[in-house]
């Protein structure tokens, strides 16, 4: 094996691990069908200004590690084909 392939499984590791404690620290969002069927609405100051809170944060980081996983295992994938 490479350096590549330890490279690439290292980053696979870290960003699964990440995601994984990422999405086990944020708060589940039990809106669901009882705001469907209510007509809950959340218009509220919070709401609106949501973007600088730790959920916000939160999201974005999970965000980036999955995007940052699908990247380095489409890559992986590449170079295994090829080698």
């Amino acid at each position: 094996m490479g350096v590549i392939q330890y490279v690439s499984g290292a980053l696979l590791i870290a960003a699964s691990i990440i995601i994984i404690l990422v999405v086990l620290v944020q708060e589940s969002k039990s809106g669901g069908l009882t705001s469907a069927i209510g007509g809950g609405s959340n218009d509220s100051f919070f709401d609106k200004n949501s973007s600088n809170t730790r959920e916000a944060k939160l999201n974005k980081i999970t965000k980036i590690c999955t995007v940052v996983f699908f990247i380095v295992t489409l890559v992986v994938n590449i170079i295994a084909t090829k080698f």
